[in-house]
C-alpha cells in the first residue's frame, strides 16, 4: 500500500519483503521513488535465491527455438550458496539418457558435454537434426541430500535451403524453359520472382510453379537477372536468390558444299561454318572410319572456325564426311562428299617414224581423274590442234577416248600424206580440273636425199694452184651416204691424189688441188638413202683478176680534186671486186711509172685530192679481187680548174621539214644557236675565214622578208662552228654562211632556223620550288655533261669528236681541214712523188661512215688476201 506526502517516499525493507510508505510527493521525486523500490526489490530477491540452491540453464529461454543443421550449446550453472557442495551434474537427453563428455582422441561425436571454468556444464551439439528435438534435463546433487533439476525444451525447424537453384542458368531459344528455384524449408516457404528488381506475375508469358519460373517461347530478350524470393511467415525468415538468365541459340550450319574437290598430293582446305550461342564447336568424322579427322595424320582441324585443312592429299581420303556443331545448347551435323582430282600423268608416247608422203601417226596415252582431255600442238608454238579434222590442215585429224570409270584417255594425232615440214617435235598435254601435264615426243619423216638448198650456190673457184673445198651436204632421213664423180667415174676408185674426199655423208668435202687446168671441170655429188637417191654437180672454176673498169667519169671538179664516178667491169660470176683503183699524173710526164696512186673500197666516194690547179692530168683506173688487180684501162685526161674562192660550206644540221616552201633548222633554245659546218674544198688557196651572217626575219603569203636593222655579222677563223647568242625566242632567223680565201669569197650557204619558245610566254605557277628557267638550266646542264663525257670517252677511245677536232685544228690550217667534205682525208699534203722512188701508194676504205686512208700495199676493204 502506497501513501504518498507532499515532500518524501519512505522506504522499509525487512526479511526480504520491501514497504514503500509515503505520501503523495511531488511529482519531480516520482523517478526517485521507483529507483528506490527496484533496489529493494532485487535485493529481497537475492536473499531469497541465498536461502534457495537451483540449476539455471543459459540462454534463459525455456523453449530454444533452432534451425537443422546450425551448432548449439546450452550451459548449465547451478546457483548454490556453496557451490563446493554441488555434485554429479550432467545433463540428460530427450530420450532421458546421459549425455556423456567428449571422449579423448576420438572423433567427435554429434552430441557431448564439456565442464567450463566456474562449474559449468555446457552441452555441445555439432549440428542440429530433426530427431534432436525434445526436451533436455540439466542435473546434479546439493549436500548429498538435496536433486537439483532444471529443463529446456529444444524445438527445430528446417531453415530456408536452395536444394536446386543455379545462379546461371541456359534457357534455349524457342523453346519453354522452367528457371529453377527449389528451396526447402519447414515450415513451407512462399516463393514469388522478380526480373530485373520488377515482380514478375504469371501470365502469358511467365508462370510462376513451385519448383521454378515458367518462360514459355524463350527469346534472346528473355536475357536477365532474375530473383527468387523465399519466405517463412512463421519463421520470419526471408532469402534471395539471384539467377543470371542467358538464352544459347541451337548450333546452325550455315555453309558447308554439298560436294568438296581436292586434287591429290597438293594441299587442300574447307570450311563448315556454324552459328549459335555459345559459339559451337566444330568437328570433322569421316564417316566410313567413324574417325575424327583431327586425330587423323595430314589432317587438321579449327574447333572454332571449322577450317578443315590437309597438308598432302590422298586417293584415300575420297569419301562422304560430316561435319558436327555442337554447343551447350544442341548438336547439329551435314555431310558432304569429297571428290579426290587425281592430276593426269602421262604414262605413254613413243616417238615415231613415217615417210613422207605417207600417213603417220603418234599416240599419247594418260591417267587422272576425271579422264584427261588430250590434245597436241607443236613445239615452240601456242596454237593447240582442235579434236577432228584442222581448219587449217585437213590431212591432220587429232582422235580422243575417254574411260570414267578407269580415270584413263588416249589421243592421237594422224597426218596423212606427211610432209617434210611435218618433222618434228609434238607435245601432248593431258589436263583435268586437279592439272595439266606435258610430255614431248618426235614425228620423223624420212624422205629420200634432196640437194635444193645447194641450187643457188655459186661455183668454187681457185687460181695459182690454190686447194678449193667442194663441200656437198645431203638433206635426207635417215641420213644419206655420198660418193663423188668426176667425168663419169668413182672419183674413190682414181686414187688421184690431188683429189681428196672428207667424210662419207650427210655432208661430204672434195678437196681439189688443181695442179693442172684439167681439174677445173664439173664434179657429181650423189646421195643415197633407203629411200631414194639425188645428184648435184659442183663447178670448180680458175679465177682471174677482174676485167677492165667499163667507165670513170668526172662527177665534180674543184681546183684541188676531182669526185669520179666508177662502173666496174661487166658483171659475171666471179669473185668479188675487192677495190678500185686509180694512177694519175700531169699529161705532161710520159713517165707511168712515176704516177701516184689511190685505192678505193667499192661503196666509198672515189675522191683524188691533193691537185694543183689549172693542171691537166691523165688518169687511168684498175679493179682488185682476191687474185689481184686489173687490166688498167679508161685512160683519159682532165683539167682541174684554176684557183678560185672556196666551195660553198655545208652546214651541219639536219632540217625540219615544217615549211611548205623551205627547209627549217629547230634551235634547241630560245635565245641561243650554235652553227656547225663542214670544211669546204679550198680550190687551190687556203681558206683563212668564215663569214657567219644572220637576221631575223617572217614569211608573208611565202615571201621571206629580212628586218635588215637587226642583221648581225660576224668573222671567224680557224674553227667550224660558232654560237649565236642574245637571240629572241619563237623567232625565224635566216643564217648565211661563206667561206674565205685569198681569192674571195664562196657562194653563200643559207638555212632557216628558228628559236623555241622563251620563258617570259611561260606562266609560272606560284609557290614553285624552282623555277622553269632553273629547271631547264639544269636539264640542259645534264645534257652538255653527258655530251662532254660522251665527247671525252670517242676522243680517248676512236679520236673523234669535238675535242678531237679542236686537237687537230691546233695542228693543222683551215685548208688542211677537210674531215665532212672530204670524208676522212688523212693525208698531211698532197700526194707528191719523192726524190729517188718511183710512185707513191695509198689506200682509201669506207666503213659506212667514214672514208680511211692509208698509204701502202693496195688492199680493198675486207680483203682476203
Amino acid at each position: 500500500m502506497e501513501k504518498w506526502n507532499s515532500g518524501s517516499c519512505i522506504n522499509i525493507c525487512q526479511d526480504g519483503v520491501s514497504t514503500f510508505t509515503h505520501s503523495h510527493p511531488h511529482p519531480s521525486l516520482l523517478p526517485f521513488c521507483w529507483e528506490k523500490k527496484l533496489a529493494c526489490w532485487l535485493i529481497s530477491e537475492l536473499t531469497q535465491a541465498e536461502l534457495k540452491p537451483t540449476l539455471e540453464i543459459y540462454p534463459m529461454q525455456e523453449v530454444q527455438r533452432k534451425p537443422v543443421g546450425k551448432p548449439l550449446i546450452l550451459t548449465c550453472r547451478p546457483t548454490v550458496p556453496e557451490p563446493a557442495l554441488v555434485a554429479d551434474l550432467q545433463w540428460k537427453d530427450n530420450l532421458n539418457n546421459t549425455i556423456l563428455p567428449k571422449p579423448t582422441g576420438r572423433n567427435q561425436p554429434p552430441m557431448y558435454t564439456e565442464t567450463l571454468p566456474g562449474e559449468s556444464l555446457a552441452l555441445m551439439i555439432t549440428s542440429l537434426s530433426v530427431e534432436m528435438g525434445g526436451k533436455y534435463y540439466c542435473t546434479a546433487s546439493y549436500a548429498n541430500t538435496e536433486i537439483l533439476e532444471t529443463s529446456v525444451t529444444i524445438k527445430t525447424y528446417v531453415a530456408i535451403t536452395w536444394t536446386n537453384a543455379p545462379e546461371n542458368q541456359y534457357p534455349i531459344l524457342g523453346e519453354d524453359y522452367v528457371v529453377k528455384c527449389e528451396v526447402k524449408a519447414d515450415p513451407n516457404p512462399t516463393i514469388d520472382w522478380l526480373r530485373n528488381g520488377d515482380p514478375i506475375r504469371t501470365g502469358d508469358k511467365y508462370v510462376v510453379q513451385t519448383h521454378g519460373l515458367l518462360i514459355r517461347d524463350v527469346q534472346e530478350t528473355d536475357d536477365g537477372i532474375y530473383t527468387c524470393r523465399a519466405a517463412v511467415i512463421e519463421t520470419g525468415e526471408l532469402l534471395e536468390r539471384t539467377i543470371r538468365v542467358e538464352v544459347y541459340i541451337s548450333p546452325v550450319i550455315t555453309h558447308l558444299p554439298t560436294t568438296l574437290e581436292a586434287v591429290e598430293g597438293k594441299p587442300f582446305a574447307a570450311n563448315c561454318t556454324a552459328t549459335g550461342k555459345p559459339v559451337p564447336e566444330i568437328s570433322w568424322i569421316k564417316d566410313a572410319a567413324q574417325q575424327n579427322v583431327a586425330t587423323a595424320d595430314r589432317f587438321q582441324v579449327n574447333p572454332q572456325t571449322g577450317l578443315l585443312t590437309v597438308n598432302s592429299v590422298s586417293q584415300d581420303d575420297y569419301g562422304t564426311y560430316t561435319c558436327i556443331a555442337k554447343n551447350a545448347a544442341g548438336v547439329v551435323d551435314q555431310k558432304t562428299k569429297l571428290n579426290v582430282l587425281v592430276r593426269p600423268s602421262i604414262y605413254e608416247l613413243y616417238n615415231v617414224t613415217g615417210e613422207s608422203k605417207k600417213e603417220v601417226a603418234i599416240t599419247c596415252r594418260s591417267k587422272g581423274r576425271p579422264a584427261p582431255a588430250i590434245t597436241f600442238r607443236r613445239w615452240g608454238t601456242e596454237e593447240e590442234y582442235a579434236p577432228g579434222i584442222q581448219d587449217d590442215d585437213d590431212r591432220i585429224v587429232l582422235e580422243t577416248y575417254y574411260n570414267e570409270e578407269r580415270g584413263e584417255s588416249s589421243g592421237t594425232l594422224r597426218i596423212a600424206r606427211s610432209q617434210r615440214s611435218d618433222d618434228g617435235l609434238y607435245q601432248c598435254i593431258a589436263r583435268n580440273k586437279g592439272d595439266t601435264a606435258y610430255k614431248t615426243g618426235h614425228i620423223t619423216v624420212q624422205f629420200a636425199p634432196d640437194f635444193t638448198h645447194m641450187k643457188e650456190l655459186p661455183p668454187v673457184f681457185s687460181w695459182e694452184q690454190r686447194k678449193a673445198n667442194l663441200s656437198c651436204l645431203a638433206m635426207g632421213i635417215p641420213n644419206a651416204t655420198i660418193e663423188w664423180r668426176w667425168n663419169g667415174r668413182n672419183i674413190k676408185d682414181l686414187y688421184d691424189t690431188n683429189l681428196q674426199i672428207v667424210g662419207t655423208g650427210p655432208r661430204s668435202d672434195l678437196i681439189v688441188h688443181p695442179v693442172t687446168r684439167q681439174y677445173y671441170s664439173a664434179y657429181k655429188c650423189i646421195a643415197t638413202n633407203i629411200h631414194g637417191f639425188a645428184e648435184h654437180d659442183m663447178q670448180l672454176k680458175e679465177a682471174r683478176v677482174p676485167d677492165f673498169v667499163s667507165a670513170a667519169v668526172p662527177r665534180q671538179l674543184t681546183a684541188t680534186t676531182i669526185t669520179w664516178d666508177i662502173r666496174g667491169p661487166p658483171t659475171e660470176l666471179g669473185l668479188p671486186i675487192l677495190a678500185f683503183s686509180v694512177q694519175y699524173k700531169e699529161a705532161l710526164n710520159p713517165d707511168w711509172s712515176t704516177a701516184l696512186n689511190r685505192s678505193w673500197s667499192p661503196d666509198s666516194p672515189y675522191i683524188v685530192e691533193g691537185l694543183r690547179p689549172q693542171t691537166l692530168y691523165s688518169f687511168r683506173f684498175a679493179a682488185r679481187n682476191q687474185v689481184g688487180l686489173g687490166n688498167w684501162g679508161v685512160n683519159q685526161q682532165q683539167s682541174t680548174p684554176r684557183r678560185s674562192a672556196p666551195e660553198e660550206p655545208k652546214p651541219l644540221h639536219s632540217p625540219v621539214q615544217n615549211d611548205k616552201e623551205e627547209p627549217v633548222v629547230v634551235s634547241a633554245y630560245s635565245d641561243h644557236f650554235e652553227l656547225r659546218w663542214g670544211v669546204p674544198a679550198d680550190n687551190g688557196e687556203p681558206i683563212d675565214s668564215y663569214q657567219i651572217k644572220y637576221c631575223p626575219g617572217n614569211k608573208m603569203a611565202g615571201t621571206w622578208t629580212e628586218l635588215e636593222n637587226r642583221c648581225h655579222t660576224v668573222d671567224v677563223v680557224e674553227t667550224t662552228s660558232y654560237e649565236m647568242t642574245n637571240l629572241n625566242g619563237n623567232t625565224y632567223y635566216r643564217i648565211e654562211l661563206k667561206a674565205h680565201n685569198a681569192i674571195g669569197y664562196s657562194s653563200p650557204a643559207s638555212i632557216i632556223m628558228k628559236t623555241t619558245r622563251g620563258v617570259d610566254v611561260i606562266q609560272v605557277a606560284e609557290r614553285q620550288v624552282l623555277s622553269s628557267a632553273a629547271i631547264v638550266g639544269i636539264a640542259v646542264g645534264g645534257v652538255l655533261l653527258l655530251l662532254f663525257i660522251v665527247d671525252l670517252l670517242c676522243c680517248i677511245t676512236v679520236h673523234m669528236g669535238v675535242m678531237a677536232t679542236m686537237c687537230r685544228k691546233a695542228k693543222r690550217s683551215p685548208s688542211e681541214i677537210d674531215d665532212e667534205a672530204k670524208l676522212g682525208r688523212d693525208e698531211k699534203e698532197p700526194l707528191r712523188t719523192p726524190t729517188g722512188s718511183i710512185k707513191q701508194n695509198s689506200t682509201i676504205e669506207f666503213d659506212g661512215r667514214f672514208v680511211h686512208s692509208r698509204s701502202g700495199e693496195i688492199i680493198g676493204k675486207n680483203s682476203a688476201v
